[in-house]
């Protein structure tokens, strides 16, 4: 049979969607944020350790022409030609020569480890991704100057800035416009036109709340030309529910969030009540400094209690690694030691946009980040642990508390009897009695347990006299300090090194007394480092908005980061949001009513092409939605949205989940198919921005997967109960409801000629293809 005509209309409306997602996805040959990190956390100190002292810009003499301390060195390879092989990255000549398998081997002194080939191996096969770089690395005999580095740009103190002065005073409608204005002139742009109403509606919706708008919503606010029109449209948005929802997903992100992990963790406390937390702090617009605060000691905060416990899932609920106790317990203790250095990772990336965790092995090779620095934070979470905690005052749970130990104590017994036999079912049945009468007579027995944390630290101890004994994990109270891991290996402890908080952020920084230290330091994170802490959460807002940062590196802010675009307008906004009460809601009024972000997105070919990443901020990005987005705008187009908020996870291949997607499950082990397929975020790690990526896969699931299929149905539907006789008036109401517009006669045509004289089951069907289509097109994926 050949391919009938709508097929070909389908089939050509989902490739032109993948076709013009390509144009918008990063530079593929640029290096994303997780190889990034694997380069700078495992491969720098490992090329830094042995082998920069011949090849590398430092190097007194560079031996055989090659350097490896730049992408473009390593791409350029050396006096033997190219070292790596991109079509057979195994048949590279870096890896021949470190595995020793030909005339040249390198290092010269000695093989490398097992392990070290494998990160190196590993790395290649990655493409070899290296950060670019306008700085060399510092040497490893070369000591930090804290005072040289405070003068880094991200370092200093963030000051309201004086306006500049533009030529355009027209067209300024707020100060950051300003900034954007002068910096365009100076380049040479001028603004694009003002968005219209219904594209800057559908825009705002998406950006505040992860919705598009009714039709309905969309004529009215066509038809209001009062002068605050838009203001009163984000007012409503911020203040919806919805709006938490959205903004959840992006801190959810940065904090490796998940709702499963591994089968053998035992996980009693309820990992939702974290994310539940954040969506209710984003709706509350809770100020960000205590946002800070509560996330990382809200139990030591004697102003919070009990119903702010979740928010320490942002710590308690990092990955875990498996640790066999069979093994010597120097194994052991390098596997707790990386749980610690991923903590010190999430915590320094999310809210200081610093990448800390490069100097566990050295001192950073770029930042003003000692090794000593990397152990003191380490020391802060040595000294805590993952614990579920009630959410009611602890004279209330006491008897909770033994009461469980009681049941726990029963349902063992409970368990040996079921082994005899015969099995004495009278006893387990008076014993389960007993088991129900202890539940029934204690109060908030079922209450829920947050994943919280307990002021203890763990240390790693032979089990017996020799290693073959395997290994004892003890938790003791009060806190410890490190010891300097030489070469990040715990079992080549180096001098002890108090806790406190980074050097560079601090003129004098003082060990932390208060337990753990948790508390000091989320303290010091937004007084200290207040100005980098605002300059980071500033800039995720405004990527978030634009679709670009100011500073496009979120996570780090360093030496090996982007510069800042508009360096004073990053300053004026990160003072004023300090100034302001650390307010996310009033960051997002001040951008959402800016000339700037209310630009169209129509691109002047002049403009394009003197500006094609935009960097100025000419026009407005056209932007691919996120899987989330997309998957409830469906939701909503096809009248199935369920808008229930808050509690337990549902998989989103669960049939008959109409949930949002922020709702559906994630898997740290096992992360759903779909969810793969369509750029989540690794919920091993933290991750600062989403990747779009166009795979034949994604065209795939929208053509033949479940989700576009149910949901054509489903919209389908509601078009023939709305205008059940009436197919001038489905295909209207399908574009309204879809694209917030009317179709063209071209496409009401195209629709017509398709739908023909069909009836019954063929009519059907046909209704379900075109619909299908339109949920498959660029237009629905995109927001001008």
């Amino acid at each position: 049979m050949g391919v009938r005509p709508f097929q070909q209309l389908r089939l050509l409306l989902c490739c032109a969607a993948i076709v013009a997602s390509a144009a918008t996805a990063a530079d593929e040959h640029a290096p994303d944020a997780r190889d990034v990190e694997f380069f700078e956390t495992r491969i720098r100190p490992l090329l830094a350790e042995r082998c920069y002292s011949c090849h590398s810009s430092n190097a007194k003499t560079v031996h055989g022409g090659l350097r490896l301390d730049s992408a473009d060195a390593i791409r350029q390879g050396g006096d033997s030609g190219a070292v790596l092989a991109d079509e057979m990255p195994d048949d590279s000549l870096l890896l021949q020569v470190i595995r020793y398998g030909g005339d040249i081997e390198m290092p010269p002194d000695g093989k490398l480890s097992e392990e070290e080939i494998s990160l190196l191996t590993d790395w290649v096969r990655r493409g070899a991704p290296v950060p670019a770089s306008t700085t060399s690395p510092r040497s490893a005999d070369e000591e930090i100057d804290f005072d040289a580095g405070r003068q880094f740009w991200s370092f200093q103190p963030a000051r309201r800035q004086p306006l500049p002065d533009v030529r355009n005073h027209k067209w300024p409608q707020s100060r950051l416009d300003q900034f954007v204005l002068a910096a365009m002139e100076r380049e040479g742009l001028k603004p694009s036109p003002a968005a219209d109403r219904a594209t800057l509606i559908r825009r705002l919706s998406f950006d505040l709340v992860g919705l598009p708008p009714s039709p309905e919503d969309v004529d009215a606010f066509v038809g209001d030309d009062s002068a605050d029109a838009i203001e009163q449209l984000v007012d409503r948005l911020l203040d919806s529910p919805q709006y938490g929802e959205k903004w959840a997903r992006l801190w959810l992100d940065a904090a490796r969030y998940t709702d499963r992990t591994a089968s053998w963790l035992e996980q009693g406390g309820r990992p939702y009540l974290y994310r539940d937390w954040v969506v209710a702090a984003f709706n509350s617009d809770m100020p960000f400094d205590d946002f800070v605060h509560r996330q990382l000691a809200t139990d030591l905060m004697p102003e919070t209690g009990p119903e702010d416990l979740p928010a320490l899932g942002f710590i308690s609920l990092s990955p875990t690694y498996w640790k066999e106790l069979q093994l010597p317990c120097e194994i052991i203790k390098v596997i707790v030691a990386d749980e610690w250095e991923e903590r010190v990772d999430a915590v320094s990336q999310t809210f200081l946009g610093l990448t800390v965790a490069c100097a566990r092995c050295h001192d950073h090779k770029f930042d003003p980040v000692s090794s000593e620095d990397y152990y003191a934070l380490a020391g802060v979470f040595a000294s805590c642990r993952p614990a579920e905690q009630p959410l009611i005052p602890e004279d209330l749970y006491a008897p909770v508390r033994k009461a469980k130990e009681d049941v726990a104590k029963i349902e063992a017994e409970v368990e040996a009897l079921k082994k005899q036999k015969p099995v004495p079912d009278d006893k387990i049945a008076e014993l389960t009695n007993q088991i129900a009468g202890i539940r029934a007579a204690t109060p908030h027995y079922d209450v829920l347990l947050a994943n919280g944390m307990a002021e203890e630290s763990l240390y790693v101890e032979r089990k017996g006299a020799t290693a073959q004994d395997g290994t004892r994990l003890d938790y003791r109270p009060g806190p410890r300090d490190l010891p300097l891991f030489v070469r990040g290996n715990p079992n080549r402890p180096g001098e002890i090194v108090p806790r406190r908080f980074l050097t560079v952020l601090s003129d004098n920084p003082q060990p932390f007394q208060n337990g753990s230290g948790r508390l000091e330091l989320a303290r010091a994170i937004t007084t200290d480092a207040a100005s980098l802490t605002a300059r980071v959460i500033v800039n995720r807002i405004w990527m978030a908005h634009f679709g670009r940062g100011l500073v496009n590196t979120p996570s780090n802010f360093g030496q090996q980061g982007d510069r800042p675009s508009h360096p004073e307008l990053l300053d004026d906004l990160a003072a004023r949001f300090i100034a302001g009460g650390w307010s996310i809601k009033d960051l997002h009024c001040e951008i959402l009513l800016s000339a700037t972000w209310q630009q169209s997105s129509v691109n002047d070919e002049a403009s394009l092409a003197a500006d094609p990443d935009n960097r100025w901020y000419s026009r407005a990005n056209r932007r691919r939605l996120d899987f989330e987005a997309w998957r409830d705008a469906m939701l909503s187009a096809s009248g199935t949205l369920d808008l229930t908020t808050g509690g337990e996870s549902l998989s989103l291949d669960e049939p008959g989940n109409r949930r949002r997607t922020l709702y559906g499950t994630v898997h740290r082990r096992e992360m759903s198919t779909t969810l793969q397929i369509h750029d989540f975020p690794d919920p091993n790690q933290h991750s600062p921005q989403r990747s779009f990526t166009t795979t034949a896969l994604q065209g795939l699931y929208a053509l033949n997967g479940p989700l576009l299929a149910e949901q054509s149905r489903a919209l389908a539907d509601r078009l023939q109960t709305e205008f059940p006789d009436d197919d001038i008036g489905r295909i209207t109401q399908a574009y309204r409801l879809l694209f917030l517009r009317s179709p063209t006669d071209r496409e009401r045509s195209l629709a017509l000629d398709y739908l023909g004289d069909s009836t019954g089951d063929d009519r059907t069907a046909r209704w379900q293809q075109y619909t299908h289509a339109l949920l498959a097109s660029n237009e629905f994926l995109f927001v001008d």
